[in-house]
């Protein structure tokens, strides 16, 4: 489950992305340089909303829900302690696997002739 919606946290934040660079600024009209009367209201000249402010809204929202969702998954996510506790056996193992390698190194560079 955290794998996809990881997934889908991805998707959410490009499309979140593409859509806020589609958006053409508020102010990026010629009336509203010059001071026209539908610019100076509460909403601008383009009234309460097109569908990409609408949509940028609604992944905004999906955005932080899922931040929330993931964030408290992984916080309260259940760690294996069993794995950590038996770290001496694993060292050991390794160490002796690497003293075996470096023998039989030293054993095959006695064997090369001169």
């Amino acid at each position: 489950m955290y794998e996809v919606l990881m997934v889908i946290y991805l998707l959410v934040a490009l499309g979140l992305v593409g859509l806020i660079l589609i958006q053409q600024g508020k102010g990026a009209d010629m009336g509203a340089s010059f001071g026209a009367g539908a610019s100076a209201t509460l909403f601008g000249s383009s009234g309460s909303g097109n569908f990409l402010t609408r949509s940028t809204a609604i992944l905004a929202i999906a955005f932080f829900a899922l931040s929330l969702t993931i964030g408290n998954l992984s916080a309260n996510h259940a760690k294996n302690e069993e794995s950590w506790k038996d770290l001496g056996a694993d060292a050991a193992a390794v160490t002796e696997q690497v003293t075996d390698a470096t023998e039989s190194q030293t054993q095959s560079e006695d064997k090369i002739p001169d």
